[in-house]
């Protein structure tokens, strides 16, 4: 467990702009930071940072948060591991008493698996340094390749030893689960005619590490030729490792792609190992697959700009461009680089400098729209049919593009190149683009219907082996009853403004000054406002004890304190609370009373906003009563109780009083002066 000064050691540390830019690239906009969200597959940038107050928010799909739930809804991780990363980050010392073996199996499954993953990588790296075996049989390769020691160890490289079972009996004995071995499929569970043991033996071993740095899998290459056992074998897919939403390298190459706007595309480990050493970061590879929409959008969170790294094989060309297809939809501008014949991106960039490097991809890089149209250029020349066939495709690619601007000048260049009307190609364009919308839209609905369907019948199946915890209860009671509109538009004062002190006079006439928490609740108790949703009722009694607590009774800040909080439903809503998507004029900001430079408004204009949210409640609620006795007189009518309708009648009477003395408040609030 993380005491409580520690924990709050690390909120307080916590920059979010810092944390943020570890996974986006962030521009400033005014005082705030904006960037493509990581949420979704945003293509104009929706995502919003305020360092003022600590949160991020995207206004397109609604996700963000704190440093910590940013990173516990991103990378799927706990509470305690939030806080540990950041305690890392901010090198911020942590003490914990050190776990036992059964402590260690109750430990949450997926960190678990990150335990056992980089526990792999350190033992695959002492085997590779610091071994007969290892030295001799994959240092001298990576030696051969003229990979430095200082590149082996950015990378985490290492080696799997040639033992059946090396990695699974010294993870065993170091305590980790076995049942963790096998989850992440780093060994092989005994059973099926087969024996248990190592899945990587006589490997080197490249770690794949998620955006935050995290390992999530490996890749293995055999050392010495076989023709049984296969070149590359990976990690398999589990809880914490899906291939198709990594890309090899992009932990070590987010900087360096966002300082330079612009990622090489790769296909190998070597590839992007080679590239650093010659001091070319900005580089991730694919792993021998195509792109996938998550991967793309993995890139798209740094640049939007992005160069393909091709050998000079032509057939192998013509069969890896037809992945870049999702790359156009996603709106990336690509250039495609081919490089010399016998040459790959390892080779390439081992035998030349830098800046020759730089150079060749200056002179030889086009875009992908002129590079697929030169390398059909034979074939259209070949014949008629073979001619309709690629100006079709071409049209296709380009129909791919959002950009509508976009889409003319490259048909206009396709037309002038290929000798046909520029009309005609860009009616082709639009029909291929109606129909590939068409395609998507249908496959969207036929997704969600599939998805509600799922949930449908999840809700009609009687849940036996999963029993919701108390905690988790309470969670989807908060979410199930949010607060109303008027209780949110309290809960936004009370968070944003909750620690500002209200003057006051005393029953005796003396001044004084409370809370305007404290004031909130002291008119809510008297104007009898007690009927309240469980999120509103919670938060409220949450913040009167934090105020009254002797601990934080100066130092409560409730945005601070109802952001970061443990349970989601009130992080969430305090997020919502708490962000502006609009910067208001200077005009705007003087007639609602706002001169500061955090939009604060004025005591006075605070006071008015809060009393005439409370007389708007308040109304409310006697609006319902109105309705419930006006429906309780119909009933007593039909039933002919005179004394129940007298005094249903008195209760009308009295509530339709209280509603006009309320419509006078509302028309115009008067305050004590201060």
């Amino acid at each position: 467990m993380i005491d409580e000064v520690t924990k709050q050691r690390i909120i307080d540390a916590a920059q979010i702009e810092d944390v943020v830019s570890d996974f986006v690239s962030l521009r400033k906009s005014g005082v705030d930071f904006i960037g493509l969200c990581p949420f979704h597959a945003d293509r104009r940038p929706s995502f919003h940072v305020s360092p003022s107050k600590n949160i991020c928010k995207c206004f397109a799909c609604g996700e963000g948060g704190t440093p910590i739930s940013f990173l516990m809804k991103l990378e799927r991780m706990t509470f305690p591991e939030a806080l540990r990363y950041l305690a890392r980050k901010y090198a911020i010392p942590i003490e914990e008493h050190e776990e036992s073996a059964e402590e260690r199996e109750r430990r949450n499954q997926l960190e678990s698996m990150f335990l056992v993953q980089k526990f792999a990588s350190q033992f695959f790296g002492e085997q590779l340094l610091h071994t007969p075996e290892g030295r001799s049989t994959a240092l001298s390769y990576f030696m051969s390749r003229g990979v430095t020691e200082d590149i082996i160890s950015k990378f985490q490289l290492g080696y799997a030893p040639s033992g059946h079972d090396a990695l699974l009996t010294a993870a065993t004995q170091a305590g980790y689960n076995v049942k963790y071995l096998y989850d992440t499929g780093l060994c092989f569970e005994p059973g099926e005619g087969r024996r248990g043991g190592d899945r990587f033996r006589e490997r080197i071993m490249f770690p794949v590490h998620s955006v935050s740095g995290r390992i999530v899998a490996f890749g293995g290459r055999i050392m010495g030729k076989s023709d049984k056992l296969a070149k590359y074998i990976n990690s398999p897919e589990n809880l914490i490792y899906s291939k198709s939403r990594e890309l090899y390298g992009l932990f070590l190459a987010k900087k360096a792609i966002a300082r330079e706007d612009k990622a090489f595309l790769v296909e190998g480990y070597m590839d992007v190992i080679a590239m650093h050493q010659a001091g070319i970061e900005n580089v991730v590879a694919s792993s021998g697959t195509a792109l996938t929409q998550d991967q793309i959008r993995l890139i798209r969170r740094f640049t939007k700009n992005i160069t393909v790294l091709y050998d000079g094989d032509a057939a192998g060309l013509k069969a890896a461009i037809r992945g870049i297809d999702l790359l156009l939809e996603a709106g990336m501008h690509i250039k495609v680089v081919v490089l010399p014949s016998g040459e790959d991106p390892d080779s390439f960039s081992r035998s030349r400098s830098k800046e020759d490097f730089y150079n060749y991809i200056a002179k030889k890089e086009a875009d992908f729209i002129s590079f697929k149209m030169t390398l059909f250029r034979e074939e259209i020349a070949s014949s008629p049919g073979r001619r309709a066939e690629v100006i079709n495709d071409l049209a296709h690619s380009i129909g791919l593009i959002p950009d509508p601007i976009e889409r003319s000048v490259y048909a206009q260049n396709v037309a002038q190149n290929l000798h046909i009307d520029e009309v005609l190609l860009l009616r082709q364009v639009k029909m291929t683009r109606t129909r590939h919308l068409a395609g998507k839209a249908t496959e969207e609905r036929y997704h969600t219907r599939q998805e509600e369907l799922r949930k449908e019948q999840a809700t009609t199946i009687e849940e036996t082996t999963e029993v919701p915890t108390p905690e988790e209860e309470q969670e989807n009671i908060l979410r199930k009853d949010p607060p109303s509109r008027l209780e949110s538009e309290l809960l936004r004062l009370m968070v944003r403004y909750g620690e500002r002190r209200i003057p006051i006079i005393n029953s005796e006439g003396t001044e004084d000054e409370m809370s305007l928490i404290r004031y909130i609740c002291e008119w809510l108790g008297e104007e009898g406002i007690t009927q309240s949703s469980p999120l509103f009722q919670l938060m409220m009694e949450e913040a009167i004890a934090q105020m009254e607590s002797p601990e934080s009774n100066t130092n409560f800040k409730p945005a601070h304190y109802f952001a970061n909080h443990e349970r989601r439903a009130i992080a969430d809503l305090s997020l919502d609370l708490l962000s502006d998507r609009y910067q208001l004029s200077e005009s705007r900001r003087q007639a609602l009373g706002i001169f500061s430079e955090d939009n604060s408004p004025d005591l006075q204009t605070l006071i008015n906003m809060t009393l005439r949210t409370i007389h708007a409640l308040q109304a409310e609620r006697v609006l319902k009563k109105l309705e419930q006795c006006r429906v309780a007189l119909n009933e007593a009518q039909r039933q002919g109780d005179s004394d129940q309708i007298m005094q249903l009648l008195q209760k009308i009477t009295e509530l339709n009083a209280i509603k006009k003395d309320l419509a006078e408040k509302l028309g115009g609030i008067t305050i004590f002066p201060h």
